[in-house]
């Protein structure tokens, strides 16, 4: 009944008294309706007030008020305005120091964020698309049930690794010598390599204007290997490093954990690029992405909340990791990034869909790859609609070629590689035994070879016919000058054949190995012929150049590369001196 001022001096000083009362203020709380309270809840339990994740977290945002024409401000505030106040330039909302302490008195904590899981995930997703009658001249919305791709990584990933090992010890893995990633006839070859090929199968059924998801394995491999350090470049050629060589016989698993750990760190690859239809990031939109090893970090932090052998719907994660109050920031300009055309295409207002698709690949390119996560997935094509409402986005069927994206699952090599687990154990997988050494030196094969196998058997033996292999000591010869280890070749032979080797066969890898001891390369070195033979005797005899160089029969000396220029010195002590040559 208190007749209301016209002063703001005096309104203030009514609504002061009004909530800094605790009776007063407690019915105040009342009036409130149930989310404009959890939005009070929210902000007396933290500094601020994130409006972003409070949306992810109760699926709608309170209600502030009537907003003007373009919702630059409120018009007819609402009585949450006095709980949650708008300061700074920058329009943080919070609540005051001193009316958070009279609010804890009576507001509960709010809910803590709970991440959805699954046993299993389901064998089908509903799809809704549109297709136009030409009756009506009007989309007519359709929706049906399609059956979710499943793929198991983890015993894949350590196969493959291998795989590509092998592949680049044989010369047939080559790079763009900029960019590092692989060309096409590479992509192709390590396809062929894979553990029942690549996530998405070939298919022929695809529409022209249907987006082709191929490669994603296939394209992710060469670059894994080389961010982790398992291979140097030769050219546009990858060879393996000692450190490479070495995994070729080390646990699989083991060279894994170290290759995502060292993907998580690498400059080699920005994920984003992946999806090409966000132009402008190597142009004007370049200098306001940030670091990929932040947004991985970001990402993983949130992969590692995430239990082990449960199913997580992908658009379940991103809520999660919203609600949670964690913004990744894939671009700090984001409207320099654009569909189809800088002016009208701007991605401004696009942080959520650069984050979602960033995370698409991430897990799916390189998680899923190195076996950390198991997937459930559809093809791209119509399964996503949250980029429809940017200009030029109307003829895409899909944002990126990990649109289908759908479910993942934290395995038991994933929790191990994320530290969720102190130890791993690999599960026991059924060996078979795919052909047989006869004493004679013959591997017989038992079926058809794995593109991998027959590369490593390539090494050492010739094919005689369709089943049958040579094992000859020139092609294990010529393979041990290339820098394959004849250990390795044995081993190999062991494992696929289930058992110890003939006598005759492990003599045989014996009296190579003794044969490869006799020689030793010291490297280069400059022979030097000398005219005299006097002099030649002398210059190889002196005190101070003996050990720098070899006589070579009377008028020949031969001088190791890494001695020449000491060596050209005390010659002209000596009073001689080596020309250029001819």
């Amino acid at each position: 009944t208190e007749r209301m001022p016209t002063r703001k001096g005096d309104f203030i000083a009514i609504i002061l008294r009004e909530m800094m009362n605790a009776k007063h203020l407690e019915s105040h709380w009342g009036n409130l309706d149930g989310i404009q309270q959890k939005a009070v809840a929210e902000a007396v339990y933290a500094p601020t007030f994130d409006a972003g994740a409070f949306g992810y977290k109760y699926g709608e945002d309170p209600n502030w008020g009537e907003s003007d024409r373009w919702s630059y401000s409120i018009r007819q505030p609402s009585l949450l305005n006095l709980f949650i106040l708008e300061r700074g330039n920058n329009r943080t909302r919070a609540v005051p120091s001193d009316l958070k302490a009279l609010l804890k008195a009576f507001v509960p904590k709010p809910p803590s964020i709970k991440l959805e899981t699954l046993e299993t995930h389901p064998e089908t997703v509903t799809v809704s698309y549109y297709t136009f009658d030409p009756k009506t001249y009007k989309r007519k919305e359709t929706a049906e049930d399609v059956v979710l791709l499943h793929y198991d990584t983890e015993h894949a990933a350590q196969h493959d690794l291998l795989a590509v090992l092998r592949l680049i010890d044989a010369g047939k893995v080559r790079v763009s010598a900029k960019t590092r990633r692989p060309t096409a006839a590479t992509i192709k070859a390590v396809t062929e390599m894979l553990l029942g090929g690549d996530f998405y199968p070939e298919n022929e059924d695809l529409e022209p204007y249907e987006t082709d998801p191929r490669p994603i394995k296939a394209f992710a491999w060469p670059l894994i290997v080389q961010a982790a350090g398992l291979t140097r470049i030769s050219g546009t050629k990858l060879q393996l490093s000692p450190t490479g060589r070495k995994a070729l016989t080390a646990p699989p698993h083991s060279t894994l954990q170290t290759a995502w750990n060292r993907w998580l760190k690498t400059t080699l690859l920005d994920e984003l690029n992946r999806v090409n239809v966000i132009r402008g990031q190597t142009g004007r939109g370049k200098r306001g992405l940030t670091a990929p090893a932040k947004r991985r970090k970001t990402v993983v932090g949130v992969l590692k909340k995430c239990p082990p052998n449960r199913w997580v719907a992908f658009d379940e994660f991103y809520r999660y990791m919203r609600a949670s109050g964690i913004l990744l920031e894939v671009s700090v300009e984001p409207w320099e990034l654009y569909i189809e055309e800088h002016q009208y295409g701007q991605l401004d207002g696009g942080g959520a869909l650069l984050a979602s698709r960033y995370m698409m690949v991430f897990l799916f390119e390189y998680a899923a790859t190195l076996g950390l996560i198991d997937l459930a997935y559809l093809y791209p094509s119509n399964i996503r609609d949250d980029y429809a409402d940017f200009w030029g986005a109307d003829d895409l069927d899909a944002l990126s070629r990990y649109d289908g994206l759908m479910y993942f699952r934290l395995n038991n090599l994933g929790a191990w590689c994320l530290g969720r687990r102190q130890n791993y154990t690999p599960s026991s997988i059924e060996i078979q035994q795919i052909f047989t050494v006869l004493p004679n030196l013959d591997v017989v094969a038992s079926g058809p070879l794995q593109p991998a196998d027959r590369i490593v058997l390539e090494q050492f033996a010739k094919q005689a016919s369709d089943a049958i292999w040579k094992i000859q000591s020139e092609q294990l010869l010529k393979s041990v000058e290339a820098g394959h280890s004849v250990a390795d070749m044995e081993t190999f032979l062991k494992t696929r054949s289930g058992g110890q080797l003939p006598e005759t066969v492990a003599i045989f890898f014996s009296d190579i190995v003794g044969k490869i001891k006799q020689l030793k390369d010291l490297g280069t070195a400059r022979l030097i012929e000398v005219a005299d033979p006097a002099v030649a005797t002398l210059i190889a005899h002196d005190s101070s150049l003996k050990n720098l160089c070899l006589p070579a029969g009377e008028t020949h000396i031969v001088v190791p590369v890494k001695s020449e220029t000491i060596f050209r010195s005390r010659l002209r002590k000596l009073g001689y001196v080596l020309p250029p040559s001819e």
